[in-house]
């Protein structure tokens, strides 16, 4: 649905955004992460047309961002970090001059705020003052008014900055629920955020894609490494290191969280070798009791900043 290939944006000598090329499908929830200064906001706003590319292409559909940027336009709700809103207007007269101005029909204007208000709920405070609202509400407010003409697709430049807890899982499953009819693109900072809502995750570090693929899938392909978490009963510690640091595949060996009676490793492993079938049997051998025996993968956390480091 939307092909971006080669995108460059440059502001003066600086490069914001290099050589970026990506495809995102209809119906794909895609979480853009990095550092600040990374480049997300910038490819958001030349996706949307707030901005003209320095270099390469962006196509909706068939439709070219540079020779049918107003057909484009129309296709995306776009809300940026900072809701745009008029602070002194009421919320029901806010969203109404929305739908006006975005060419709702007359007759179907109020039932459409209506369905709006009650998707991103928001119906208890229509009749306040934005300026009146949390910054949770205004950014609902702000969702609204991105979704208010129904587009296809919907880009979110940082959605849960600045929110509480319950205000960030509340705008989370206000996604998750436009996700299953549209395609979603937004950026974040929250790791966990994006790990919870996204169906794939780009990092871009610099302005150039570092990493791309489902969160399962970064966590193996961009360290290299897998965890096996193994807790033995009726071993010694160093007995059991030196048993499974002669397996093909485990590079490193730390201890787990101590408990009573139990040896507890964590094998770092590389991501080619499966080492599962020669660490059990070396159990096996051994007559070890096993309490515990699973492969997990490092957390997205530390895939972040191994590819987002500065060396």
């Amino acid at each position: 649905m939307i092909h971006i290939e080669h995108l460059t944006k440059r502001y003066g000598d600086t490069v914001a955004v290099n050589d970026v090329s990506l495809n995102i499908e209809k119906g794909e929830v895609l979480g853009l992460l990095g550092p600040n200064g990374a480049g997300k906001t910038t490819t958001l706003r030349v996706l949307t047309g707030y901005l003209p590319p320095t270099e390469g292409t962006i196509r909706v559909g068939d439709s070219d961002i540079r020779s049918n940027t107003l057909s484009i336009k129309r296709k995306i709700g776009y809300l940026p970090e900072s809701a745009p809103l008029y602070q002194n207007m009421l919320v029901y007269d806010y969203l109404m001059d929305v739908a006006a101005i975005r060419g709702i029909d007359p007759a179907n204007r109020m039932a459409r705020v209506r369905e709006l208000a009650r998707m991103c709920a928001i119906e208890d405070v229509m009749h306040k003052a934005i300026h009146e609202l949390s910054k949770g509400y205004r950014q609902r407010v702000g969702l609204a008014h991105a979704m208010m003409d129904d587009p296809e697709i919907l880009v979110l430049d940082e959605p849960t900055s600045g929110l509480d807890p319950n205000q960030i899982i509340e705008i989370r499953e206000i996604i998750k629920a436009v996700g299953k009819e549209k395609t979603v693109i937004f950026s974040t900072h929250i790791l966990s955020e994006a790990e919870a809502t996204c169906d794939r995750i780009v990092i871009i570090h610099k302005g150039k894609i570092v990493a791309d693929g489902a969160t399962e899938a970064l966590k193996q392909q961009a360290s290299g490494r897998y965890l096996l978490s193994v807790k033995l009963t009726g071993a010694k510690a160093q007995v059991c290191k030196d048993a499974f640091s002669t397996v093909e595949g485990v590079e490193e060996i730390k201890d787990g969280a101590p408990e009573s009676g139990q040896v507890s490793l964590v094998l770092s492993c590389n991501a080619n070798n499966d080492v599962r079938p020669e660490a059990f049997q070396i159990i096996r051998d051994n007559d070890w009791g096993l309490s515990e025996f699973h492969r997990e993968s490092h957390s997205l956390e530390t895939v972040f900043r191994e590819l987002t480091k500065e060396n």
